[in-house]
């Protein structure tokens, strides 16, 4: 008869925990003993985790990460600890300035990404950045005054879904309409050699998707302050600011995080401009010459 043990459904993920965990403590040459008495934690609990039947709090992990001499990532299994060569990439950039690391995304970029020429890139002109900022009413008169096609991403996700975006959401979940999300990108650049593109706000926070933007359109971060992003957003009878918020106040701190959350990312861009204190006619013209180079027809 099998013991209590053994009859348990072990979890996936605390099974492998304790895989890895035994894996790391082999590879540092110690023993179980040797690794509870060096992160001060129960050789008990150490052992049923290594098991895969017992869980584990953050602070044990931690406390096992710093004895091992290895991240938390390693330890909960990020992909980027998963093999030798992801580890010796990783140490090459650790620690390196901001400009460094774009210089090697790119260059990795170049290698495994196929980019468009700066060329081909300049003719598909990309708007990010949150709602409000200015994209779709922009990015229209952009695309009518250089004759190209406008695409409204949000609206190409429709369709790659087959319904709305709200139904995306309720049914499917975040993680589909990321999906959906990139599937539409590679459409629009596929369908379209010239065009300006509005983004959805949130483009930025898958980044196999900004990459694939970056890559194949010149872009452009439509920016604004939060204000002017509240106002915009509430004028045009969008309420959803508002959902789950107390009032006003609540609602402009939400936004002002996730602002400061992605700046980072929408910084990334080709071209930052901002539209805080601009009528919408002096905003238009100031971006028309800022791409004055872009949406050209390239010569035979």
């Amino acid at each position: 008869m099998p013991t209590a043990e053994y009859s348990i459904d072990r979890d996936p993920f605390l099974t492998a925990l304790g895989e890895r965990t035994r894996a790391l403590r082999s590879r540092r040459g110690l023993t179980r003993k040797a690794l509870a008495t060096a992160s001060d934690v129960s050789e008990r609990h150490l052992a049923n985790v290594e098991m895969g039947v017992g869980n584990a709090s953050i602070q044990f992990l931690r406390q096992l990460a710093q004895a091992l001499n290895c991240t938390l990532a390693e330890l909960v299994g990020d992909e980027t600890a998963s093999s030798p060569e992801w580890l010796m990439i990783r140490e090459i950039l650790r620690g390196r300035a901001e400009p460094e690391l774009a210089q090697a995304r790119t260059a990795l970029a170049g290698v495994f990404g196929a980019p468009a020429s700066q060329a081909a890139r300049r003719q598909r002109v990309a708007l990010i950045g949150l709602r409000g900022a200015g994209k779709s009413t922009l990015g229209r008169m952009l695309a009518d005054s250089g004759a190209v096609p406008f695409v409204e991403l949000n609206r190409q996700i429709e369709v790659v879904a087959g319904c709305s975006l709200a139904e995306v959401h309720s049914l499917y979940g975040a993680s589909a309409y990321r999906r959906y999300e990139k599937r539409a990108l590679e459409d629009t650049i596929q369908r379209f050699p010239r065009a300006v593109i509005a983004t959805p706000g949130g483009i930025v926070s898958d980044p196999a998707t900004f990459n694939l933007l970056l890559a194949h359109c010149y872009t452009v971060w439509v920016r604004a302050t939060p204000e002017d992003h509240m106002g915009r957003v509430l004028a045009q009878g969008d309420t959803r600011p508002m959902a789950g918020n107390s009032g006003n106040a609540e609602a402009m701190e939400d936004l002002k995080r996730i602002l400061d959350s992605r700046a980072a990312f929408y910084s990334k861009a080709d071209e930052v401009f901002d539209t805080s204190g601009k009528s919408l006619e002096a905003s238009f013209l100031a971006l028309q010459d800022r791409l004055r180079g872009s949406l050209q027809p390239v010569s035979a």
